[in-house]
């Protein structure tokens, strides 16, 4: 499934947003660290990754995490990886 850079983070967005419910992710910006951000915590990022692979249908392998920093590095992860 091939998934565009509009559903992939929007995709994104809803993930942080399932894990942090009051996180403001409007505000966030493409390139904002949304870890450092909102003040997730590990365990807070690792649902996160585990929600947006759910959700996406896209395997993140733990070698993977560190280019799931941004809105934008994660849009771009899955746009590449759903195909």
């Amino acid at each position: 499934m091939n998934i565009n850079r509009s559903d992939a983070l929007e995709m994104v967005r809803e993930s942080i947003s399932d894990v942090i419910p009051d996180a403001d992710v409007s505000a966030l910006r493409p390139d904002d660290a949304f870890r450092d951000a909102l003040e997730m915590d590990s365990l807070d990022f690792l649902s996160f990754v585990e929600v947006l692979s759910e959700r996406s249908g896209v395997r993140i392998e733990d070698e993977d995490t560190p280019r799931l920093t941004t809105l934008s590095a994660s849009t771009d992860f899955l746009v590449t990886h759903s195909k």
